[in-house]
């Protein structure tokens, strides 16, 4: 067999069970399904119908789908082969694999297994590589596993509530049995086997760990739909007092095919987030995908402590009623849910449950903090103290050389290392916390197994004993000198060529020859070393961080000249997009406009490639317009004036950019404000060069809710006019004084464009500008701005001015109010709008511009506030 069918090979693995069955019958609970396929299914483990399972980690998922059905270890897509009694099951797993070709590497694939009950039998498996130049290695990670010695409870109090450890500081029973209220298990003994409850709610916990977090199980939210329209909803919330969901161990995620579900809730301020999800046919839908088609996923801010789980529907669901009448919306832990195509339909999906990691610490102190006040401090003997990354609060660990629970007063026991490792080759000596190897007398060496060992003495010659000392100690220092140099030498060689690597991958040769072509033009772009910039942000210190969104992160950095620049981390799919990506850089590095931001370089030596843009001290519009602390000082004419700089710089991007340039999302928070409050555009990471003989391109759909073109979002085409819809959404927002998208608001009203325009035709446009701006001289112009934003967010692109036209507008404007001011106060009848009744002719709106398509997540666009509990 060659090497290609190698790596298609399958590889199976048994898996040690932690029940021994003693029955030989490989028999199904009666009336229980028997079989998955060709698939045996005895109790404890089952499929089908609740309670022929033992418990949720023995439920077997018969994937009917497949022919014949397969059979798949509980929500996951491990599929089992075999399951015997006598203690172990049979799963099949894909193998990894690094290849190469004449350019370098070809293809990449580092597989990983997650499981939350079962082990790895290590006396039925063998980790095997294969390769003539290889390094294979296998990471193993230890999730929650409670060893008997751990897991101890108070002395006096219950160990155990059914099958789930108790550990102290956590109890359950009697008063004392735990370090603090929020500590306390509730064992309902009403189940069978009893079940355990975090303090006295309703959330079940299914395990506790030691090392900080313990695992929950929480419902789905949902929102189904019939022929008639919505036909059930359930808008699942949970809301914790102490313990913060696991910003690192849990996804918010979604299915369906007509979808955008959203988490919000407060960390002491609101946040949101959320992703869309959207399919036309079935068959676009791959099982174990969520990339936004039938399923998508996303992470949860850090410090989460409660969350509530809310959808919305374009259509609901009509073009896909046939295949998918829900939506579905639920946190869970990362790696415990695997997404199938027949979840889309599954009749009693609703009824499902997941389990959810949260984050445990002791008190709200740090460490520095807690041991000022010994008395009330959690860390016992031979333990330390260590500030976790989702405080606040502190957690105890055993030193080194100890094991079992650091809150309890000597909970934390000696290892015998001596009699568990047995490592020595002589005589091993266990002291507290460590051990060692020595040889008995009469032998020499190390003691040690995988050292020197013991070997009897060889007592050489008196007279030559000095000159070999001597002679061993000058061959020691040679050999260590000249391994370190080695070693040092070898290590930079591989860093260096990592970096040429990195930087010809990203394209750092091509780019150099096009920067090359344009020498006599002293503002074409820099290429930085990624030492430059790791020095300007500090080493990427979180401190430096100015955002984070869609398109990666931004750094604030400061260069050896002393200039403040923003420093973006963006990301190239694919090698296939190295000469877009080029030909980006050389473009955007050569646009020269006030109100663009100035791209000055790049750096192609680190793994993701990093852009390096000018600064701009105020942050962003959105901030400045709906931070209630800063909005009241922003006036209306200094937002048309950023609305006009806005519109210049579009227009230049559209008609002076050779070859033009599609911004695809403009919005607020990418547009922003120097020290003087100049406009200045952003964010390039999303846009699209036009070809010169085109007018339109076709994309996969990419955007933010709220400011996405309607007729782009149905037909892929985008076009200048779909940026002129986003900045038609920026001038209702700086009119108004609402967000673009808003939850909060009523459902009508949800959609601000949406919302907007039915304002207009129902006569009441004056009811929902800003207040804080409209006043008897600026009415008619406000009048005016309106009339401009409800033509740039026509749902027919056509319909729809042009950017250059836009800004001759709103320039225009700004030129007869100040003429207008010059004249002093004016007779009623010359202040009458210039056009006759811009509010009378109706336009049909039949879009939505609350969806945006792709793997990426919609983050802070919108505010919420959560009270209660669910």
């Amino acid at each position: 067999m060659g090497l290609l069918g190698i790596f298609k090979e399958l590889v199976l693995s048994a898996v040690k069970l932690t029940i021994i069955a003693t029955s030989v019958a490989a028999q199904a609970k009666p009336d229980c399904q028997s079989k998955c396929g060709n698939i045996n299914i005895p109790y404890p483990f089952g499929t089908g119908s609740p309670g022929c399972n033992i418990s949720r980690s023995f439920f077997i998922h018969c994937n009917t789908t497949f022919n014949p059905p397969k059979a798949f270890l509980t929500t996951s897509n491990i599929e089992v082969l075999n399951i015997s009694l006598d203690g172990y099951l049979r799963i099949v797993d894909s193998i990894g694999y690094d290849c190469y070709n004449s350019s370098g590497r070809s293809s990449y694939f580092d597989t990983w297994i997650t499981l939350s009950k079962f082990l790895i039998s290590h006396a039925k498996n063998k980790f095997t590589a294969i390769g003539c130049d290889t390094y294979a290695y296998f990471q193993v990670k230890l999730t929650i596993v409670a060893t008997s010695v751990a897991a101890q409870a108070k002395p006096g109090c219950h160990n155990n509530c059914g099958n789930i450890s108790i550990p102290y500081p956590f109890g359950t029973g009697s008063p004392g049995c735990n370090i603090s209220s929020s500590f306390f298990i509730r064992c309902d003994t009403t189940f069978n086997p009893p079940k355990a409850f975090l303090t006295t709610s309703n959330i079940e916990v299914l395990n506790i760990s030691l090392d900080g977090y313990l695992r929950i199980v929480a419902s789905i939210g949902y929102d189904c739909y019939n022929s008639s329209g919505r036909s059930s909803y359930f808008d699942m919330w949970i809301t914790l007092s102490k313990f913060p969901i696991s910003h690192t161990r849990n996804k918010f995620t979604a299915i369906g095919c007509d979808t955008y579900a959203y988490v919000q809730g407060s960390l002491g301020h609101n946040y949101s987030t959320g992703c869309l999800t959207f399919c036309n046919e079935i068959t676009d839908v791959i099982n174990g995908s969520c990339s936004g088609i039938g399923c998508c996923q996303t992470g949860i801010p850090k410090g989460v402590r409660s969350y509530h789980v809310t959808f919305y529907s374009s259509f609901n669901h009509s073009y896909v009623l046939g295949f998918n009448p829900c939506n579905y919306g639920f946190v869970v832990e990362d790696g415990a849910y695997s997404f199938f195509v027949s979840d889309l339909y599954t009749k009693n999906f609703t009824d499902r449950e997941f389990p959810i990691i949260l984050d445990w610490t002791i008190g709200n102190q740090t460490c520095t903090e807690a041991k000022m006040d010994p008395e009330n401090y959690a860390c016992k003997e031979n333990s330390y103290c260590i500030d976790p990354e989702n405080g606040p609060g502190y957690l105890c660990k055993c030193l080194d050389g100890f094991q079992g629970n650091p809150y309890l007063s000597h909970g934390c026991q000696d290892i015998n290392e001596c009699d568990t490792l047995k490592p020595c080759d002589g005589t091993c000596n266990n002291v507290p916390g460590s051990y060692s190897c020595s040889c008995p007398e009469g032998f020499e060496g190390d003691g040690w197994k995988n050292g020197t060992g013991c070997s009897p003495k060889v007592i050489p010659h008196r007279q030559s004993f000095p000159f070999l000392v001597v002679a061993l100690g000058v061959s020691l220092l040679s050999s260590l000198l000249c391994s370190s140099w080695v070693y040092l030498g070898l290590r930079q060689r591989k860093l260096t060529k990592l970096k040429q690597k990195n930087f010809q991958q990203n394209g750092g040769i091509l780019l150099r020859e096009q920067l090359s072509k344009l020498e006599e033009c002293s503002e074409t772009g820099k290429i930085f070393t990624a030492d430059e910039l790791r020095k300007a942000t500090n080493n990427y210190h979180e401190t430096r961080i100015l955002g984070k969104g869609g398109q990666g992160t931004v750094y604030k950095g400061i260069l050896p000249d002393g200039r403040r620049v923003a420093i973006k981390k963006s990301s190239i799919g694919d090698q296939s997009q190295v000469q877009q990506f080029i030909n980006e850089v050389i473009v955007l590095s050569q646009i020269n406009h006030r109100n663009v931001v100035k791209l000055l370089g790049c750096c192609l030596e680190t793994p993701v490639p990093l852009l390096v843009y000018e600064y701009a001290r105020n942050g962003t519009l959105f901030n400045h317009l709906h931070n209630a602390a800063l909005a009241s000082v922003m006036s209306w004419e200094t937002r048309l004036k950023i609305a006009i700089e806005t519109a210049e710089a579009l227009s230049y991007l559209h008609s002076a950019a050779s070859p033009p340039i599609i911004h695809r999302d403009v919005k607020l928070t990418n547009i922003l404000l120097d020290e003087t409050y100049n406009a200045k555009v952003s964010d390039f990471g999303a846009s699209r060069l036009v070809p010169t003989d085109k007018t339109q391109i076709t994309t996969l759909v990419q955007g933010t809710l709220g400011y996405l073109d309607p007729e782009y979002l149905h037909t892929s085409q985008l076009t200048e006019k779909s940026d002129v819809y986003s900045f038609g959404v920026v001038l209702i927002e700086l009119l108004t004084g609402l967000q673009a998208l808003s939850f909060e608001r009523p459902e009508k009203e949800r959609n601000l464009s949406m919302y907007f325009v039915s304002a207009i035709k129902e006569g009441l446009l004056l009811e929902i500008l800003d207040r804080r701006v409209v006043n008897e001289k600026n009415i008619e112009q406000l009048k005016e701005v309106a009339t401009l934003a409800r033509r740039c967010v026509r749902v027919k692109g056509e319909e729809r001015p042009t950017m250059k036209e836009v800004a001759s507008e709103l320039e225009g404007l700004l030129a007869m109010e100040k003429q207008l001011w010059g004249k002093g106060d004016l007779h009623e009848e010359e202040a009458e709008p210039l056009l006759d009744d811009p509010y009378k002719n109706s336009i049909r709106y039949d879009g939505s511009t609350s969806f945006s398509m792709g793997p990426d997540s919609i983050k802070n666009q919108v505010s919420f506030e959560v009270d209660g509990a669910r």
